[in-house]
């Protein structure tokens, strides 16, 4: 897929922080998504974070020089992808576990640093549920800074 191509149609619908706290079961530290705008149904949207130097993170990544793991901005962009997929199905299966199946492509252009505001880009590229698989990308003040083909799968609690 063309980098070009991945910015999903802007359809105006928002989720904000309390209902992504009702979607996703990750919580301090590790939620790693504040808002959700520009939905397209399942079809993708973007995550935004606001990236300060409260993460706890930072007090190793780097002493003197914080640089946001890049592990972290991949699991940012699955719990996008996983709260897209989860808004879109409704409230019915919010709380659903969403696990990590695969990551491909995965590549880092340039550091996340506090004060940045990283917008999580996210496309449907394939589904077959309970499996869905995303193409990614994090941006900061419009310029891409990392990218992912990320696939997921949907659980309950019980693993069924």
């Amino acid at each position: 897929m063309s980098e070009a191509s991945q910015t999903p149609a802007k359809s105006g619908k928002t989720v904000d922080i309390t209902r992504i706290l009702k979607l996703l079961p990750h919580r301090y530290p590790f939620l790693l998504i504040d808002k959700l705008v520009d939905l397209n149904g399942e079809e993708g949207g973007t995550a935004i974070k606001n990236v300060t130097m409260n993460e706890p993170f930072f007090q190793g990544h780097f002493p003197g020089r914080p640089v946001m793991p890049g592990v972290l901005l991949i699991e940012a962009m699955a719990q996008a992808a996983g709260a897209i997929v989860l808004e879109h199905l409704g409230d019915a299966h919010a709380g659903k576990l969403v696990f990590f199946m695969s990551i491909d492509k995965a590549r880092f252009r340039k550091p996340v640093v506090p004060g940045d505001q990283v917008h999580f880009h996210v496309k449907l590229n394939q589904k077959r549920p309970p499996v869905w698989k995303y193409w990614a990308e994090a941006h900061v003040d419009g310029k891409k800074v990392a990218e992912a083909e990320i696939g997921a799968m949907l659980m309950d609690e019980r693993g069924a």
